[in-house]
C-alpha cells in the first residue's frame, strides 16, 4: 500500500448531522484527503449525495448508505466518526478493519467506558494495526491550550476550564433535558444525570493531569442548578418558569486534598436566568500556577458568514478539531491517543 505522503487518505465520514456535515463539508474541500464513503444515520438520507448533506456547490457522486460492511470494504485510511454518542461495536467493526477513527462522538481515553468495552477498543487496535482519537473543541481542543498555556509555568497548582456560554441554539432537546434544562431542580437524581451525561469531562481532565505529571487518587463532580423567573419558548424546547436554566459545575481530579485539574461548564438556556457566575460567551482557560495564565477563547463570525445566527460556528468549532487530525492520526501509533500524543494540529490554508 503506498504511504499517505504519496496520495491523499482516503476517508469515510460516519453520520452528517449538526457536527458531522460540517465534518463532510471540510473533507470535500481538503486536497489532502478523498471522501470515499459517507454512512447516513437516518433512513431519509440513504441514497442522498454528499454534497447535498454537507452544503457543497457541486455533486460529488458518492452517496450515503447505511451498509457498514460496503464501507468498510472500501478499506479508507479514516473514519471521520460523528454520531452524539459512540457504539463501541462500530468503533470494534472499523478499528479491526484498520480503520483509524477520528472521533467526535464523547471519547477522549475511553476512561468513561467499562473495562470490557475498553479491551474490546484495545484488541481492535492492535488487530487492525488502527488508532483512535477522540476531541471536539470542549473537551478536547481546549484542554489542549491549556496544556500549553502550562508550558509557561514553572509549577502548576491547578488546570480549570469552563465552557461559560449561553446554549439556546444548540437545538437539541434530549442532550439539554439530560443535562437538566426544563426540568424541576429537585428531581431525585439529576445531578447524577448531569455526571453521566457530561462523563466525558473527566476522561479530559483525567488527560490533563497526566500531561503535567499530577498522579490522580480520585475524580468528584459538582454541580449547582438556577431556575428561570420567566417561561422561554425556544422553539425546539420549553424552559418553563421555577424549572432548571443554568447548570454550572466541574469535573475535578485530586491529588490528595489538592484539585488540581477541573473541566466544565456555566451553561444557560434562555434570557430568564443568572447563572452563579457571568457568561463569558466563550471557553474561559486558567492554569494557577508561578505564574497564573489565563484567557478566554472566542469563537466569532468571519466576514464572509452568510448563515442566519452562529449556531453553525459552533458546530464547525467542534468538528474541525477533529477532522483536521486525520493526517496526525493516521500516522500515529496504533491503539488510542489523545491530543496529549499528537504533533500540533492545525487548520489548512485557504488558497
Amino acid at each position: 500500500m503506498s504511504t499517505p505522503a504519496d496520495r491523499p487518505l482516503r476517508v469515510i465520514q460516519w453520520t452528517t448531522g449538526n457536527i458531522g456535515r460540517r465534518s463532510l463539508h471540510a473533507v470535500i474541500s481538503r486536497d489532502d484527503m478523498e471522501l470515499v464513503g459517507v454512512y447516513a444515520h437516518g433512513a431519509d438520507k440513504v441514497g442522498v449525495d454528499a454534497a447535498e448533506l454537507a452544503g457543497w456547490p457541486e455533486p460529488t457522486g458518492f452517496l450515503a448508505t447505511n451498509d457498514v460492511d460496503a464501507l468498510i470494504a472500501l478499506a479508507p485510511d479514516a473514519c471521520c466518526y460523528n454520531p452524539l454518542w459512540p457504539s463501541v461495536d462500530e468503533l470494534v467493526a472499523l478499528l479491526e478493519a484498520g480503520i483509524n477513527v477520528c472521533s467526535s462522538a464523547a471519547w477522549i481515553t475511553g476512561g468513561k467506558q467499562s473495562r470490557q468495552d475498553l479491551d474490546r477498543i484495545e484488541k481492535a487496535c492492535a488487530t487492525g494495526n488502527s488508532t483512535i482519537f477522540g476531541s471536539g473543541a470542549h473537551p478536547g481542543m481546549t484542554n489542549m491550550v491549556g496544556m500549553v498555556l502550562s508550558g509557561s509555568c514553572e509549577n502548576v497548582d491547578e488546570i480549570r476550564i469552563t465552557e461559560s456560554v449561553d446554549c439556546s441554539t444548540y437545538e437539541s432537546a434530549g442532550t439539554q433535558s439530560a443535562m437538566g434544562f426544563g426540568r424541576d431542580p429537585a428531581t431525585e437524581g439529576l445531578a447524577d444525570s448531569v455526571r453521566r451525561e457530561s462523563e466525558v469531562f473527566a476522561e479530559s481532565a483525567a488527560m490533563m493531569a497526566d500531561a503535567i505529571g499530577a498522579p490522580l487518587d480520585r475524580m468528584t463532580f459538582d454541580v449547582e442548578f438556577s431556575t428561570a423567573t420567566g417561561d422561554t419558548d425556544l422553539g425546539f424546547m420549553q424552559i418553563p418558569k421555577d424549572t432548571v436554566a443554568g447548570v454550572f459545575g466541574y469535573h475535578r481530579g485530586w491529588v490528595g486534598d489538592r484539585n488540581v485539574v477541573s473541566v466544565g461548564f456555566n451553561w444557560t438556556m434562555g434570557n430568564h436566568v443568572t447563572p452563579p457566575k457571568p457568561l463569558e460567551h466563550g471557553h474561559v482557560i486558567q492554569v494557577f500556577g508561578t505564574p497564573n495564565m489565563r484567557t478566554v477563547l472566542h469563537c466569532l463570525p468571519p466576514r464572509d458568514w452568510t448563515e442566519p445566527g452562529f449556531m453553525g460556528l459552533g458546530m464547525i468549532y467542534t468538528a474541525l478539531p477533529v477532522t483536521n487530525a486525520v493526517p496526525a492520526v493516521v500516522a500515529a501509533a496504533p491503539g488510542i491517543v489523545t491530543l496529549k500524543d499528537l504533533p500540533p494540529v492545525t487548520g489548512r490554508f485557504r488558497g
